[in-house]
């Protein structure tokens, strides 16, 4: 096993980098800077200007450990503790899944569908259900300075987690947490709901990468033998509490978008236009709206 013991900044990472690429994984150099940076408490700049010192013992040991981790297949953000997602710092925890790039198309359509509807300075009332680390929620706050937000999840620890960054993304005062399955505890209307709940075949948990199917809560993943039964569950809930003209946006896997706009249907939302796709061209976000008096 590598030892940085006596190396400068600048060789752990590059060893580093060269160790990961041994084990085969594709964002080897990424990792390296990312690990070597926080092991040292050092951003980029810091990095580059400290590139000939050497690391302490403590650091050097961190280090160590951290590549352990990372060999071991555990994700860099799970070892950093945290991930960035539409560009806010959001802290981890065993109870949260790591928030993915392809989520942000359910942020971006969601506030396509609240543009249409005009300003988006306009008081809101918003709500995410099964919030997690409040990543959608705290994206869409970031976005509509006069909005309310609502998240849920029925676990304790992931909305303590949800809290902890939403005070550290300056909007506790516009986010409210509650313990509840999806929509359950929630009441009134809102002028939008949003959701990203496990949609993963029971059957298929065991073929994800190692870093999902290991290190993120199964209970985020699994969505039952057909990967709809949160669906089942949350749309007719969210249909029931949306305002006359708001909309419903889901993120959805792959081969998904056509029967959760059935659901849709089935609950008496109308399926927006086409579900908005990934960068890997998955639709992955789908809206349905509840048709105005």
């Amino acid at each position: 096993m590598m030892n940085f013991a006596g190396q400068n900044v600048e060789t752990s990472r590059r060893l580093l980098t060269a160790q990961l690429k041994s084990a085969a994984i594709d964002s080897a150099e990424l990792d390296a800077r990312l690990l070597t940076g926080h092991a040292l408490g050092l951003d980029l700049t810091g990095m580059i200007t400290a590139a000939q010192r050497q690391l302490t013992p403590d650091e050097s040991a961190r280090l160590e450990a951290f590549m352990r981790r990372r060999l071991a297949g555990e994700p860099v953000a799970r070892i950093l503790g945290e991930k960035e997602f539409w560009g806010l710092p959001l802290r981890l925890s065993p109870s949260t899944l790591v928030p993915r790039p392809d989520t942000e198309t359910v942020v971006e359509l969601a506030l396509e569908r609240l543009r249409a509807g005009g300003d988006l300075n306009r008081p809101l009332r918003i709500a995410d259900l099964g919030t997690g680390s409040g990543a959608i929620l705290l994206a869409l706050l970031s976005e509509l300075p006069a909005a309310h937000g609502f998240g849920t999840d029925i676990s304790e620890a992931a909305l303590q987690t949800a809290a902890a960054n939403a005070a550290r993304a300056g909007l506790s005062d516009r986010a409210t947490f509650v313990a509840c399955d999806y929509a359950g505890g929630l009441s009134g209307t809102f002028d939008l709901i949003v959701s990203n709940p496990p949609y993963i075949r029971s059957a298929d948990i065991a073929h994800l990468a190692e870093e999902v199917r290991n290190y993120d809560p199964l209970a985020a993943l699994d969505g039952g033998a057909d990967g709809l039964d949160a669906y089942r569950a949350l749309i007719p809930q969210a249909a029931g509490l949306l305002a006359p003209g708001a909309a419903l946006v889901v993120e959805a896997g792959e081969g998904q978008s056509g029967p959760i706009q059935a659901l849709m249907t089935s609950a008496g939302l109308t399926p927006a236009t086409a579900p908005k796709a990934d960068l890997a061209g998955i639709p992955r976000a789908v809206a349905g709206h509840k048709m105005a008096r």
